[in-house]
C-alpha cells in the first residue's frame, strides 16, 4: 500500500515536471522556481514526513498495540499544538528573513533573478507549513495500519500546480508563470491536508488540540524528536549546498539537477521509503527488550533489506545506460530538448551509484528509531554531510577546470560527491547495530546475482536500442526499457532470487 501510494503520487510528479520542463526547460526562471522550492522545504522535511515518523509513531504505535487509545489520542493532540506553533512561529520568521536566506542558499544569483526568488519563497513559505500538518496526519494513519491515503496524497498537491501550469502556461511567460506555479503549490498543500483529516478523526475520534508537552509519553516523542531533528537538518543541508554550488554554475545547472532528482528519487521513495515506512510501525511494536522480539526485529530487517535491494539495483543500472532515453521520455518537450537530456543523464548517473546505499540506509534508520535510538542515526547523518560538503566543492567547481572540463559539468561532481557520502552512512550504520541485529543484511550471493542480472540485461537492452535505431523517447524507453525489464525478471528467476521466484509463485 505504501508502495502503490508514492507510485501513484511520483507519477503525477513526473507529469507536473514534464509540463514544468515543457513551459519553463532549464532558463532563468526554471533555475529561480527550483532553488526557491528548495527554502521552504526545509521546513517541510525538518518537521515533516521523516522526523514525525521516528519520533511520533514509535511512541503512538506502541501505546495503540498497548490498548491504550485515550493515551494516544492525547499524544497526537499534544504533537498537533506544539507543531502548529513551531511551525507557524517559523512560517512568519521564514517570511520575513526571505531576502536573507535566498542570498546565502543561491549566492549566484543576482539582479531580476534574485529578487524574483525572493517572491517566489515569500509565496510558498505559507503552503509547506500546510504539508508539515498533512505529515502528522501520515504519522496517525501508519499507526493504525492505513498506508495508501497517507502516501497518494501528494497526488492533489501535483494536479494543482498541474493545473495552473496548463491554464496560464500558454498565455503567461517566465516569472509571472513561476508565481502563478507557487499559487498553485500552496493550494495544493492545503489540499493534501484536508484530504487526509476525515480518516484521521474517524480512525483516532475527535482529537483535541492541546498544550499539555509535559506528559511522560510528550516528553519522549520532543526527546526522540530532536535528534532526528538534527540529523534531517544536516541532511537537508547538504541539499541545500547542492543548491549552494549549482548556483555558482551557469545558468540550468539548478534546474537540470532538480530533474535528475525527481527521477532519482523515484526508486528511493518506491522501493525505500516504502519498506522503511511500512516497517516502522510493525518494528516499534516488536520493541520489548527480549532476544524474541531482537530476533523478529532481525528478520524484518534482513528481508526489508533483500527486497529493497532487488527493486534498486536495476533501477541504478538503468539510470546508468539508459538515462537519456528515461530523462527524454519523461521530460523531452517544447523548452526541454534532447540536449538538455543527455545533461540530466550525466547528473543522474552520478546519483545512481550511491542509490542502493541511500535507500537501504533508511531502512536501517528505521531499525535504530524503533530501538529508540535517534542520536546514532544523527551522527552518521552528519558525518555523511560533511563528506558530501567538501567533496561535493572539490568536484563541481576546482576539479572541471583541472581536467579541461566546461563548467557546467560540475553538477555531475555534486551528485558524486553525494553517493560517496551515502555509501559511507551505510557502513557506519550497520556497523554499530547492536549485536542481535550486526549481521542482518542481504546476503552477498543474493545482490550479486541481482547486479549480475541486471548487468546482461542492461547489454541486452543497448543492443535493442542500437536494433531499433532513432525513435522518439516514449516509444524507445518502452522497447528498451520493457526489454530489460523482461530480461532481468527472467534471469533473476533462474539463478533463484527469491524475491523474482515469489513474483510467480502460485498462490493457493
Amino acid at each position: 500500500m505504501v508502495a502503490a501510494g508514492i507510485l501513484l503520487s511520483r507519477l503525477f510528479g513526473l507529469v507536473r515536471q514534464r509540463v514544468f520542463g515543457h513551459y519553463f526547460g532549464v532558463s532563468a526562471s526554471a533555475d529561480a522556481f527550483m532553488a526557491a522550492v528548495r527554502i521552504p522545504n526545509l521546513l517541510q522535511n525538518l518537521f515533516g514526513e521523516g522526523v514525525l515518523s521516528a519520533s511520533f509513531i514509535p511512541v503512538y504505535a506502541k501505546l495503540l498495540a498497548e490498548g491504550r487509545e485515550r493515551d494516544a489520542k492525547q499524544v497526537a493532540g499534544a504533537v498537533a499544538g506544539l507543531l502548529g506553533l513551531v511551525v507557524g512561529v517559523l512560517v512568519l520568521g521564514g517570511y520575513l528573513a526571505t531576502p536573507l536566506l535566498v542570498e546565502v542558499i543561491a549566492p549566484g544569483f543576482t539582479g531580476e533573478q534574485q529578487l524574483q526568488t525572493i517572491r517566489l519563497v515569500r509565496i510558498l513559505f505559507p503552503g509547506m507549513g500546510l504539508l508539515v500538518l498533512s505529515a502528522w496526519c501520515l504519522g496517525i494513519l501508519n499507526s493504525h495500519g492505513r498506508f495508501f491515503l497517507s502516501y497518494a496524497a501528494p497526488v492533489v498537491w501535483n494536479v494543482a500546480i498541474i493545473t495552473a501550469l496548463l491554464a496560464f502556461g500558454g498565455r503567461t511567460e517566465s516569472y509571472d508563470l513561476a508565481a502563478i506555479t507557487a499559487w498553485g503549490a500552496v493550494i495544493g498543500s492545503a489540499l493534501q491536508f484536508l484530504v487526509q483529516l476525515p480518516a484521521v478523526l474517524t480512525l483516532a475520534g475527535p482529537i483535541r488540540v492541546t498544550a499539555k508537552w509535559a506528559t511522560e509519553h510528550v516528553r519522549t516523542v520532543t526527546g526522540n524528536f530532536f535528534p532526528v531533528f538534527l540529523g534531517r537538518g544536516v541532511i537537508q543541508i547538504s541539499a541545500y549546498i547542492d543548491t549552494f554550488l549549482g548556483s555558482m554554475l551557469p545558468v540550468g545547472a539548478v534546474a537540470s539537477l532538480g530533474y535528475a532528482q525527481t527521477l532519482y528519487l523515484l526508486p528511493v521513495s518506491l522501493f525505500g521509503m516504502s519498506v522503511a515506512a511500512a516497517e516502522l510501525p510493525a518494528m516499534s511494536r516488536l520493541r520489548d527488550g527480549d532476544e524474541e522480539a531482537i530476533g523478529q526485529l532481525g528478520r524484518r530487517l534482513s528481508d526489508g533489506l533483500a527486497r529493497i535491494a532487488f527493486f534498486v539495483l536495476p533501477s541504478a543500472v538503468a539510470f546508468i545506460a539508459f538515462g537519456d532515453i528515461i530523462a527524454g521520455a519523461v521530460y523531452q518537450s517544447g523548452r526541454f530538448t534532447a540536449d538538455v537530456a543527455v545533461y540530466v543523464w550525466a547528473i543522474l548517473g552520478g546519483s545512481a551509484i550511491g542509490l542502493l546505499w541511500s535507500t537501504q540506509s533508511r531502512l536501517y534508520a528505521s531499525a535504530y528509531y524503533a530501538l529508540q535510538d535517534t542520536r546514532t542515526p544523527m551522527r552518521y547523518a552528519m558525518i555523511r554531510v560533511a563528506v558530501s560538503i567538501s567533496l561535493g566543492w572539490a568536484l563541481a567547481l576546482r576539479l572541471p577546470g583541472v581536467i579541461g572540463l566546461e563548467p557546467r559539468w560540475g553538477v555531475v561532481g555534486i551528485t558524486l560527491a553525494a553517493s560517496a557520502a551515502a555509501g559511507l552512512e551505510w557502513y557506519l550504520l550497520r556497523r554499530r547495530l547492536p549485536e542481535g541485529l550486526r549481521h542482518r543484511h542481504a546476503p552477498v550471493r543474493h545482490t550479486g546475482a541481482i547486479l549480475l542480472a541486471a548487468v546482461f540485461a542492461a547489454a541486452l537492452g543497448t543492443a535493442v536500442r542500437q536494433a531499433v535505431g532513432t525513435l522518439h523517447p516514449i516509444p524507445l524507453a518502452v522497447i528498451v526499457l520493457g526489454a530489460y525489464g523482461i530480461v532481468y525478471l527472467v534471469l533473476t528467476w533462474v539463478f533463484r532470487v527469491p524475491q523474482a521466484r515469489a513474483l510467480t509463485k502460485r498462490r493457493d
